[in-house]
């Protein structure tokens, strides 16, 4: 089996508000028996027309592993649980964002937005800076398509004090590259006691190449995916969470571009990482998360100078692999189908709001629309989708955009002490006035 991303161009508005079942199905009857959507983006979009991204696992026909043959699916909230006030923080993988990226750039906005609410939701892309993770303790570190199926409201996060963490390694040609692996592993089980029942190394199983879609978006290619999850699920007993390093294959040249373009050049790494975590989270229910290792001594010995703030991280190590080791120590155990307001778990019902860059449509977006889930968006944080996002069927009041991260958390503790954002702002309008004539409603213009 293969991971590919396919691009489709999809007419029409759905005539209801599950957008996201329109465009499961416009994908899926243009793909064949043997082929499984597993995620999908909205890349560019009009008042009539849309161009998707989507994920699609190929060769599952014979297959004897577990596929989500019923689709995405969604289950609407009955109640918001107002007893806490948490945040959905989404950044997507590989769209170029200016803020959250590159590596773990989007860290000191999850460090903002905790201040303000009692629990943030975010993915690992977000936090995630090679050797450095500074995750605040009231943060929860999940796949992406863990957070999607949260939003959807078909699984609950449980909270964990701690997980035992199994290590996929490729097993390099050049020893120095497993070495540099294995002593990351050691030092986190020293320094922050890291729970690791073992380190598997694999011939193969593990080949990621990436590329680019026509959107521009951060996207690849994994091939012999069947392997890694036959090898996970015999020994899925044995751990909670899966990380993952190996090499990904890109031009040489990629390295010195990305380094030199001044946070310009999308992250050509994250996109083919996120299509293998988001396929093994959604096929296993477990937390993952992959780093990259170097290919030959000459990329990871060259020095790439004075680099831009928000990559600098990625020029200073030598394995990338600490920050997914100490995400993935406490990311929350998932479970199925969970009853709505169970005890020690956390779902759909207890998501207040959801912070996402403007301009971005994914499932997360329509299922935030769907929940009825407050959204905010930031103008700042520039990526290369193309939507508008004032075209979607919101509730009155639903969506709300914003300049900047310090708006949002402005908007945040607004909706947290359960005041109308607008009502804090200059001049503030009038409100509308109507009367009953005849059981016609008639408004009054001010």
């Amino acid at each position: 089996m293969h991971l590919v991303e396919r691009t489709f161009e999809i007419g029409g508005i759905p005539v209801d508000l599950n957008w996201i079942k329109y465009f499961e199905n416009e994908i899926k009857n243009r793909l064949s028996p043997d082929e499984v959507m597993l995620r999908f983006v909205i890349t560019k979009s009009s008042k009539t027309w849309f161009v998707a991204d989507a994920l699609v696992l190929c060769g599952a026909k014979n297959s004897e592993i577990r596929f989500p043959r019923d689709g995405l699916g969604v289950k609407l909230r009955p109640f918001e649980d107002t007893s806490s006030f948490n945040v959905a923080l989404i950044v997507p993988t590989g769209v170029g964002a200016v803020i959250g990226g590159h590596a773990g750039d989007a860290g000191p906005v999850v460090k903002l937005l905790s201040a303000v609410c009692d629990y943030v939701i975010t993915h690992p892309n977000v936090v995630n800076a090679s050797d450095i993770n500074e995750i605040p303790g009231n943060a929860l570190y999940v796949e992406g398509s863990v957070l999607s199926r949260l939003l959807l409201g078909t699984i609950g996060l449980q909270p964990v004090r701690g997980n035992r963490v199994l290590v996929v390694l490729d097993d390099h040609p050049d020893e120095i590259f497993t070495n540099a692996a294995v002593n990351s592993v050691n030092a986190a089980r020293a320094t922050y006691g890291l729970d690791c029942p073992g380190i598997v190394r694999v011939k193969k199983g593990i080949r990621l190449k990436a590329g680019y879609a026509k959107s521009g978006r951060a996207v690849g290619e994994i091939s012999e995916i069947d392997l890694l999850l036959e090898l996970l699920q015999r020994r899925r007993h044995e751990y909670d969470a899966i990380a993952l390093s190996s090499v990904i294959e890109v031009p040489r040249e990629y390295h010195v571009q990305y380094f030199q373009s001044l946070g310009t050049m999308v992250n050509p790494w994250g996109g083919v990482e996120a299509m293998l975590t988001h396929t093994i989270s959604t096929l296993l229910d477990v937390p993952s998360a992959h780093s990259p290792m170097f290919e030959i001594r000459e990329i990871a010995n060259s020095d790439p100078g004075i680099v831009d703030p928000r990559v600098a991280a990625e020029a200073v190590s030598c394995t990338f692999l600490q920050c997914i080791l100490k995400g993935l120590q406490r990311s929350p155990r998932i479970v199925n189908n969970p009853e709505h307001g169970q005890r020690g778990l956390m779902d759909v019902c207890n998501i207040s709001c959801m912070v996402m860059p403007d301009k971005c449509i994914g499932i997360p977006t329509l299922a935030a629309l769907m929940q009825g889930i407050p959204v905010i968006a930031v103008r700042e944080n520039v990526s290369i989708m193309e939507n508008d996002l004032a075209r979607l069927p919101w509730k009155e009041g639903q969506l709300t955009i914003v300049e900047n991260y310090w708006e949002a958390a402005g908007v945040i503790a607004a909706l947290k002490s359960g005041i109308a954002p607008a009502s804090v702002r200059r001049p503030i309008s009038l409100v509308s006035t109507s009367i009953l004539e005849d059981n016609v409603d008639v408004k009054i213009l001010p």
